[in-house]
């Protein structure tokens, strides 16, 4: 049991620092086939760019303001 629990804290130590390192452009991405949409960080087929943004809160609020996105 111990063995596991050292286990997951290591998981943790190390996959914590990584998630930071996805940084910025994030856009936010209409999904033309849902016409949903989401903040990304890699535009995929099938989706319109609604807007670029430096950081992950400012393209937030940015889709929270799109009439095409409160569908």
């Amino acid at each position: 049991m111990r063995k596991y629990a050292i286990t997951g804290v290591l998981i943790a130590t190390f996959a914590t620092p990584a998630s930071a390192l996805v940084s910025g452009p994030y856009f936010v991405g209409l999904n033309t086939t849902t016409h949903t949409c989401s903040v990304v960080t890699k535009m995929e087929s099938g989706m319109k760019m609604m807007g670029k943004y430096k950081t992950h809160s400012a393209a937030e609020r940015a889709m929270a303001r799109m009439k095409e996105c409160k569908g």
